[in-house]
């Protein structure tokens, strides 16, 4: 056999969300692109915002000697220090640049983490539904996935996470806002969830990993703000990208923050460095870092995603779909009316919208909408949401 029998199980598995994308693809050559609303994958259709076209150019026409060679394993200085001044500002603790490592996107950072982390069979605990490439990055380096439920508004469920604690867990992964349910943890949440593991912690006598997966911690709705949990927890980590916040996927380009007050944080740091290469990695791209390094501060236009939202959410309720109205991110995660998630997703299909079930984020009987796609996509979509909605009796 040419492949792993685990690499063969998990592509058998796939992902659904890229599943969906290239049945898309098929649906687009058989009825032309424009007949068919993709709604699958969170490629932000939005273009970057204009200081990243202006810093490139000003890059292009100003190049200077030796930037497109190597350089430290961790990144540009320059480049760390301006993320540790922003990263600062946003928790609200002093944050160097030796805390800082640059990464190719946040699935880089999360792997990264991992590598480094990890014993084999230890656990990491992440909430359902969750982005179930983590699955997939766990199982890399040796761990082994807890699933641990939210409630009915997607927030975990910490009288469970307690439950699942136990001498194994070495990580909890959280992400907010939250792929694929658009939900925001709130304040008091993050500080009773640290104070839980915290409580572990002292029981095991060693440290339990907070990993904060903040790809989305900018695209925040309805004046919501940025829960800093650097500053609540001291072995946390922030895994983060500027894929979404500046709309740059492909350019993949990302950091990992550590706290700065963590304990024996200069080899959990020396061990992220390391890894970063070892992976194959070796270095974020010289490229985007001579350019982030000047745009920390921005974003692309957060009203013009929370228009997004409120068109599909109020036009999907008055259809009768049952759906948390999402706080961040751009995804949208209603309820099937079939438990048949994936039966569902196809009857959409069959009708030129394309999303992906819930299964795909461990949760069932639900499917994901991602709108950072242009209005006429949307608009484009609703016929045939209503017409599922029609022939399934929703009210």
């Amino acid at each position: 056999m040419s492949i792993s029998d685990n690499v063969k199980r998990r592509m058998a598995e796939g992902s659904w969300i890229r599943r969906m994308f290239e049945e898309g693809t098929v649906l687009k050559k058989k009825h032309g692109e424009h007949n068919v609303f993709d709604l699958s994958i969170g490629n932000p259709v939005v273009e970057p915002p204009a200081e990243f076209k202006h810093a490139l150019i000003k890059l292009i026409e100003n190049p200077r000697a030796g930037m497109h060679r190597y350089m430290e394993n961790a990144g540009y200085y320059e480049t760390r220090e301006a993320v540790a001044r922003q990263v600062a500002i946003e928790n609200d603790i002093e944050v160097s640049p030796h805390d800082i490592v640059m990464t190719v996107g946040a699935a880089g950072a999360i792997n990264v983490i991992l590598k480094t982390i990890l014993n084999a069979g230890e656990e990491v605990i992440v909430f359902a539904p969750y982005f179930m490439e983590y699955d997939n990055y766990i199982d890399n380096h040796g761990g082994k996935t807890i699933v641990v439920p939210t409630d009915d508004s997607f927030l975990p469920d910490l009288n469970l996470l307690q439950k699942a604690l136990n001498n194994k867990t070495k990580a909890v992964i959280i992400n907010s806002p939250n792929n694929p349910t658009g939900m925001v943890y709130g304040n008091n949440l993050i500080k009773q969830l640290c104070s839980i593991l915290e409580e572990k912690e002292r029981q095991i006598n060693r440290p339990i990993y907070l990993i904060s997966d903040e790809a989305y911690s900018s695209l925040l709705y309805d004046n919501l703000e940025y829960v800093p949990v650097l500053k609540y927890y001291q072995d946390s980590l922030i895994a983060t990208s500027h894929s979404k916040d500046l709309a740059l996927p492909g350019e993949r380009i990302g950091y990992i923050a550590v706290h700065p007050a963590m304990k024996d944080k200069d080899d959990l740091v020396s061990g992220l460095i390391f890894c970063n290469r070892i992976l194959g990695f070796v270095n974020a791209p010289a490229l985007m870092q001579n350019i982030v390094c000047h745009l920390q501060h921005i974003t692309v236009s957060i009203p013009e995603y929370q228009e997004k939202r409120d068109f599909l959410y109020n036009n999907l309720v008055e259809m009768g779909y049952k759906l948390v109205k999402p706080q961040g991110a751009f995804y949208m995660f209603p309820k099937t009316p079939t438990e048949n998630d994936v039966e569902f997703v196809h009857k959409l299909q069959q009708l030129n919208v394309l999303t992906v079930p819930g299964r795909g984020f461990g949760t069932p009987g639900h499917f994901r909408i991602s709108y950072c796609v242009n209005h006429k996509t949307l608009e484009g979509s609703l016929y045939g949401f209503k017409k599922a909605a029609e022939q399934f009796r929703l009210s």
